[in-house]
């Protein structure tokens, strides 16, 4: 990595909204135009001072395909601020980070907006390729009569089949898995029981619910809806998360001999997180008063059917390069994807066999606490809007970290397609042990 620090200098997010089948309240652009309108408006600078907008999204709208532009001429970026859109599936927001941290050092950039976004909810259905070619031939037919054939042809099924963008969306299209399916591979390679899995996802609701309370949630700043309606928390965190309750659940991915269900599975989530990242230049010139710099990233590649160890592969090479062991690192974000996922990400880093063959290690690199992990709750509590994750579990690891006056955090996430993202994350404010 280069030597030129860069400083994430303040950041915000929407409440995560759950998806119940139906078009939510917002769209993605909406999202990410209040959640960048309550960050900017505190700043000294105005949005035309950016030097570019970067925003992460893995399930932009047809008509917002550039969704990164389109939010910033609507956050009144003006013309002359490029922005522009990544997409790396779960790890989008983080994405949009790591780009703007390469952007800034190398002298481009020096204020940079940087996040992500998804709303799952608007996720569209499609035709199926039957009523696709049908259409097809339909626009070809030139007579009255032919056309009264092809309404003839027509078949209702055809009509009422519609393909789930999301499900396609969240199924890999090179190992044929949906994203729970590659989760339940790592339950059977791990042993993973559903007990395990639904103690995890119990705790990250409590973990959640505990850190409303206490108030550490402060990134969150309220969506207003087109009918004056306010969303001023994650509406998927639930006080009364019990085993009992989860046991009840089936499971969704095997139905015949699975344990992930959709209670130990992350939430299908509306949401946006942005963070505010600067240059020493920057800093010095705007007066800001930094949360934290960015210290390091990775990224890396391992077998989609198995892609939820992303984490342990990009997070290792950091401790390395670091000289750094699991314990060394004061707090770590790690995105809930599905409860066996974290779980069998802790199992792989315990495993002498795994860290010698998967990561060429000479031993297991050992055992994470549970008291460093996702203290506020994760995913399986908050939500997983695609896009938006990986912005929000660096921008929150920075307000966990300052709130325990710690020092150093990792933010890891898998992603579909077999790879994994990690950033290692430094608290400069004060209270820093």
């Amino acid at each position: 990595m280069g030597s030129e620090p860069v400083y994430v200098v303040d950041g915000a997010r929407t409440p995560f909204l759950k998806g119940r089948n139906a078009p939510g309240p917002f769209t993605a652009s909406d999202l990410a135009v209040q959640a960048g309108r309550a960050l900017l408006i505190r700043q000294r600078f105005s949005a035309a001072d950016l030097d570019e907008v970067i925003l992460g999204c893995a399930s932009p709208s047809p008509d917002e395909v550039n969704i990164g532009r389109v939010v910033a001429l609507r956050l009144g970026c003006g013309h002359r601020v490029p922005a522009w859109t990544v997409m790396r599936n779960c790890a989008s927001g983080m994405q949009a980070i790591d780009a703007a941290m390469a952007n800034i050092r190398t002298g481009r950039s020096q204020l940079v907006l940087a996040g992500g976004v998804d709303a799952l909810s608007h996720a569209p259905l499609l035709y199926n390729e039957a009523m696709v070619h049908w259409f097809a031939r339909m626009m070809q037919a030139k007579s009255i009569g032919q056309k009264a054939g092809m309404f003839s042809r027509l078949r209702p099924a055809q009509l009422l089949s519609p393909v789930i963008g999301l499900l396609k969306g969240l199924t890999d299209p090179v190992v044929g898995l949906l994203m729970g399916q590659t989760a339940e591979n790592l339950a059977w390679r791990f042993a993973i029981s559903r007990q395990q899995m639904d103690e995890f996802s119990v705790r990250s609701h409590q973990r959640a619910v505990a850190a409303r309370q206490a108030g550490r949630f402060g990134e969150i700043v309220p969506l207003v809806d087109g009918q004056g309606r306010v969303y001023l928390e994650d509406d998927g965190v639930r006080a009364d998360s019990s085993m009992a309750g989860l046991a009840r659940l089936k499971p969704f991915f095997d139905r015949r001999y699975g344990r992930v269900t959709p209670g130990n599975s992350s939430q299908i989530t509306d949401g946006a997180a942005w963070l505010l990242l600067a240059s020493q230049a920057a800093v010095d010139d705007w007066q800001l008063q930094p949360l934290g710099r960015i210290m390091d990233s990775e990224w890396a590649g391992l077998d989609p059917a198995e892609m939820g160890l992303g984490p342990v592969h990009a997070a290792t090479p950091i401790l390395q390069r670091q000289q750094l062991g699991l314990d060394d690192i004061d707090l770590w974000e790690i995105n809930e994807a599905f409860a066996a996922q974290l779980i069998g990400c802790l199992a792989a880093w315990e495993s002498d066999v795994y860290c010698r063959e998967q990561l060429g290690l000479p031993a297991a690199l050992g055992s994470l606490t549970s008291e460093r992990l996702n203290v506020d709750g994760g995913a399986i509590a908050i939500g997983h809007p695609v896009g938006a994750s990986g912005a929000r579990i660096v921008l929150h690891l920075l307000h966990a970290l300052r709130a325990a006056g710690a020092r150093r955090g990792i933010a890891a996430i898998c992603i579909g397609g077999g790879q994994g993202g990690a950033m290692l994350v430094e608290n400069i404010g004060t209270g820093v042990a």
